[in-house]
């Protein structure tokens, strides 16, 4: 159900930038703004990001097989990739269409009417913006949060230009309208580095976000009373997933039945405070030296 929620809202999201598109290219037209056109510009990566979106959401919720035994989770990464290095690119056009305009100053027109219709396409923007950061975050889907953000993001984009045409026009400085297209761009390479860096993090098997790993420590805890120890903790995030693996230490006294009992009881508390966990223990001996010859990611050599 909570894919289906998702779906819905990515297809909310490709209405809502070729509404913004249309309203925003509208908008160009009237004032002959280059900076509403970069912002226009904008919108068509917002369409292009969405569709992306949908489609590797579909393929990240696909099932584990053979061959992905974890899972596709990971797709998610691709489309924050993606959306990154198609903001990036709309940031150089935008930026080269504001240095000629520069270069080759222009007055605008209309721009009453104009930034009228671009302040419309700003609140669908910020409407279904914030839907998808509070679904994505509920969630714990990248790609559907990542897809908010941008869209978030474009809104602030769109009043900053909408207050510098109306200051072109109340100035007279036709040079301003470049400057603020520019402005723009800066901040939308702001935005796409960010992304980027997400989706490098997320495909580099990055762990869990320290407030998790706090999570982790503390239902960890109580077991020590009990003789149990634990070490080898690694944890990653891959999209919607959590993967937490870590070495059990029992008395070697204890049966194996008593030690798999304990290592199930583990597991079970970990998934109970991180629902989306998928937890792997494996049981050592505390006694015994060869325990420790595994911390580390390379089991220790023994010759």
């Amino acid at each position: 159900m909570a894919d289906h929620a998702l779906y819905r809202l990515l297809r909310l999201s490709i209405a809502a930038a070729v509404a913004t598109i249309a309203l925003k290219t509208l908008a160009w037209l009237l004032t002959g703004s280059v900076g509403l056109l970069s912002d226009a510009a904008e919108s068509v990566v917002n369409l292009v990001a969405a569709v992306v979106a949908l489609a590797v959401l579909r393929w990240a919720s696909m099932p584990a097989d053979d061959q992905h035994a974890y899972g596709h989770a990971k797709a998610e990464y691709f489309s924050a990739g993606t959306e990154g290095a198609l903001i990036l690119l709309a940031a150089v056009t935008i930026a080269v269409t504001a240095v000629d305009r520069l270069l080759h100053p222009q007055a605008l027109n209309d721009v009453g009417i104009g930034l009228a219709v671009s302040v419309v396409a700003s609140l669908i923007n910020l409407g279904v913006g914030r839907a998808l950061v509070r679904a994505g975050r509920e969630h714990r889907s990248i790609t559907v949060e990542a897809d908010g953000k941008h869209l978030l993001t474009d809104v602030w984009t769109s009043i900053g230009v909408v207050v510098g045409v109306a200051a072109v026009a109340i100035s007279g400085w036709e040079r301003l309208d470049p400057i603020v297209a520019l402005a723009v761009a800066g901040n939308i390479v702001f935005t796409g580095t960010i992304l980027l860096r997400q989706s490098a993090a997320g495909l580099m098997d990055r762990a869990l976000p320290p407030e998790l790993q706090s999570e982790i420590s503390e239902v960890l805890a109580p077991f020590g009373a009990r003789g149990v120890h634990f070490h080898a903790l690694r944890t990653r995030q891959a999209g919607r997933r959590a993967f937490v693996s870590l070495h059990v230490l029992v008395p070697g006294s204890w049966t194996v039945r008593q030690g798999h009992d304990m290592a199930e009881e583990v597991e079970a508390a970990l998934r109970a405070r991180i629902p989306y966990a998928t937890v792997f223990t494996h049981v050592e001996p505390v006694e015994d030296p060869r325990s420790f010859d595994d911390t580390g990611l390379d089991r220790a050599s023994l010759d």
